[in-house]
């Protein structure tokens, strides 16, 4: 169950300063959805958010979460029930995958075997195998695979309400947005109530159902959906967030899972060449896509020769956006392997359907401009 989370006139001042670092925030978080918070360094996002959860008291206002004004709460009690993943994973090195992720239970006195089964659940969930992983220490993964634990730890008590804290900012461009693709997959399940922060305003417009555009002592300068901003920048500072490309960036509002998939001549990697030359022949295409045995894609072959795979590069899953789609299929020079939920194939994306909606996006434009 998701929970609504409500900032009234809320304040921070820290003594000795002549400013306070966060003055009279008020929004509500609806229940269920990813608000993002995106402004620059030093605007005060990550002070904010940390008084959701008391890492930092806030000095007045009120802060409620379902109704339940948070100062009432004990705060190591409000604490557990609120999901924390931070940059960097911050995981406990001395500890394994699975003790990690059952922290937070077993704090909650939750049973060994059902501490256990929440572990492994949450690892599957994440996409790591149990088997693998779950003995594994941090310093044995790689980055992406540490954030990816992060976010199961987070999640191991079942929390109404997940706090981010720019938790993809350490990892490579690709890692990211795999990381992003993931974080939307978990939430179209678990539909929890994210708070997410980010100085990346193409991260927020992708990953939110709402932005909110801080300035200096986190004023809200625009709160609305992805949509809206784009569309009408409040003022000359967040016109500055969203940058040139306005109409580009809108590919990142659209999906992959929300155009024609196309499909590509599929074969086992422990079929003959000679069989999947054979399947070529007859489809009128040049390259087949080889999957694994729990179809899950691994390389292409070329009807030229059928002998010589080459490894499938950049993939999207559902959850990708079509600017993401976009990188891919020029990358890939052709289209991008499309995967679902557990990384199985679903399909390919081609030129054509990003253009399509690149076409549809721009009349549509043009007809609220008449």
């Amino acid at each position: 169950m998701a929970s609504e989370i409500e900032l009234v006139d809320v304040t921070k001042r820290y003594g000795g300063a002549s400013e306070p670092a966060v003055d009279s925030v008020s929004l509500t978080v609806p229940a269920g959805e990813i608000v993002v918070f995106v402004g620059p360094s030093g605007c005060g996002k990550t002070t904010t958010m940390r008084m959701i959860n008391r890492l930092i008291e806030p000095t007045s206002g009120r802060i409620t979460i379902d109704g339940r004004d948070t100062l009432s709460l004990d705060p190591d009690e409000l604490r557990r029930g609120i999901g924390y993943a931070i940059q960097q994973a911050g995981l406990f090195p001395h500890l394994t995958v699975a003790q990690n992720v059952g922290t937070v239970p077993g704090l909650l006195g939750w049973g060994r075997t059902r501490v256990a089964e929440r572990v492994d659940e949450m690892l599957d969930l994440v996409g790591l195998d149990p088997a693998d992983y779950r003995d594994r220490y941090p310093r044995q993964l790689s980055g992406g695979q540490q954030q990816r634990v992060g976010v199961a730890r987070a999640l191991a008590a079942d929390p109404p309400v997940l706090l981010m804290d720019e938790p993809f900012g350490a990892v490579d461009p690709i890692t990211r947005g795999n990381l992003q693709d993931e974080l939307m997959r978990l939430q179209a399940e678990l539909r929890k109530t994210i708070v997410f922060v980010t100085h990346d305003f193409d991260e927020a417009v992708k990953i939110g159902d709402r932005i909110a555009v801080l300035g200096k002592q986190s004023h809200v300068l625009q709160y609305d959906t992805p949509e809206a901003i784009l569309a009408n920048p409040a003022d000359d500072t967040v016109a500055g967030f969203v940058g040139a490309g306005a109409s580009l960036k809108q590919l990142r509002l659209r999906r992959v899972r929300e155009v024609e998939l196309s499909q590509a001549v599929t074969a086992s990697v422990g079929d003959e060449p000679a069989e999947v030359g054979r399947r070529l022949a007859g489809s009128g295409h040049q390259y087949a896509l080889l999957l694994d045995a729990r179809d899950r894609p691994v390389s292409w072959v070329h009807a030229r020769d059928p002998r010589q795979p080459r490894p499938v590069g950049d993939s999207v899953s559902l959850q990708s956006t079509l600017q993401d789609a976009l990188e891919a299929i020029l990358t890939e020079g052709g289209a991008a392997v499309v995967t679902g939920a557990r990384g199985e194939y679903v399909g390919v994306v081609e030129m054509d359907a990003v253009i399509g909606t690149v076409r549809k996006l721009r009349e549509d434009h043009a007809e609220v401009g008449t």
